[in-house]
């Protein structure tokens, strides 16, 4: 059940969006905004990241599905990101609530700079009657600008916002044990944030026109659920679904969360990029991602280090087989680190407070 002036963040897939044959279907979307907009009326703070940018465009301009596939994905969303907005403003405008759109790239998520503006500007657009849309800027995201889906952007917003809940609608119930057309699949209803085993029911498949499938959502949920929100995974082609598995309700699959962290160490858990690179032994990796206890990076840990870093910079620390174990913020600067490197009783080069181990 959700307490009054729950923070909510919606994310909707291409599949919900639309029809079997690529075309929006405003039928759903139109039921979709009349469960947001009593959300909003109830005292509900609501972000919608929305997909189907790409689907709207192809719908106008179906002749470009023989260009270049990135030149095609660049064209049809900044065709279909105005059809797609038009469409929300007159289902929004119906319920006298406004809509205002929001683009990133994963970029925006990295820098320190752009990702508090964005954060400003989103918790600026919560208030009286807006409900902001997200999407990613297909039009300039390529190759390593762009998430892997929506699911990841609508994870990165949840922690931004310090959300209480994201909610992921496919067309699927939530995780089954077996795929959606098999007759034996049950649904799996509860899901914990550390559950390994859920994978073996995970098949690598996408969905028919949007990029990801549901091991992106459950890595994603997972992820999002560790780092203090609740998320439901549910159908989003069952009539008021929302609002049903929001008030605690109908069928989906839910994965409560996890103590939540400092907002600085919901930005580490982003990735962003950084300045220095420093290389651990199994021991001090072994301290690290002990979850049982809290641990500082100490110098007598560290056999590597690279970059000309300050402090204040954000360092990436590596395990032993070069596998990213967690980023934080550096005391001290590369020069002193150096200097300290294997030494015991030395001050930590990152503190616990400002280190975020993945």
């Amino acid at each position: 059940m959700l307490r009054k002036s729950s923070k909510i963040i919606v994310k909707v897939g291409t599949n919900v969006l639309t029809r079997p044959d690529g075309s929006l279907d405003v039928t759903n979307i139109s039921h979709l905004v009349d469960q947001l907009a009593m959300l909003k009326k109830e005292g509900h703070q609501l972000v919608l990241v929305s997909s189907g940018a790409v689907g709207a465009g192809r719908e106008l301009l179906p002749a470009a599905d023989e260009m270049d596939p990135v030149v095609r994905r660049q064209m049809l969303s900044s065709i279909g990101q105005i059809r797609l907005m038009e469409l929300y403003r007159q289902l929004f405008a119906s319920h006298q609530l406004l809509c205002g759109q929001v683009l990133a790239t994963k970029e925006d998520f990295r820098d320190r700079r752009h990702y508090l503006n964005m954060r400003n500007c989103l918790e600026a657009l919560l208030h009286d009657r807006v409900v902001p849309i997200m999407n990613e800027n297909d039009v300039v995201s390529v190759t390593e600008l762009m998430f892997t889906d929506n699911d990841e952007l609508a994870s990165l917003v949840t922690a931004m916002l310090n959300a209480d809940t994201l909610v992921i609608l496919s067309s699927v119930d939530g995780l089954l044990t077996a795929a959606p057309d098999d007759p034996a699949a049950e649904l799996i209803p509860t899901l914990s944030a550390t559950d390994e085993s859920v994978w073996s029911y995970i098949a690598p498949v996408k969905s028919s026109f949007g990029r990801g499938g549901m091991a992106t959502k459950v890595r994603m949920a997972q992820h999002t659920a560790r780092l203090g929100a609740d998320v439901i995974l549910a159908n989003g082609q069952r009539q008021n679904s929302l609002v049903e598995v929001l008030s605690g309700n109908g069928r989906c699959t839910r994965i409560p969360a996890q103590a939540q962290p400092s907002n600085l160490k919901k930005w580490l858990a982003q990735h962003p990029t950084t300045q220095g690179r420093i290389q651990v032994n199994e021991g001090a990796k072994v301290v690290l991602t002990d979850a049982t206890k809290v641990s500082s990076l100490l110098p007598v840990g560290i056999v590597s280090i690279d970059g000309d870093f300050k402090k204040g910079d954000l360092l990436s620390i590596i395990g032993p087989d070069s596998e990213l174990v967690g980023i934080g913020v550096a005391q001290y600067n590369a020069e002193k680190a150096k200097e300290l490197m294997g030494q015991k009783g030395q001050k930590p080069l990152v503190h616990y407070d400002y280190l975020m181990i993945y």
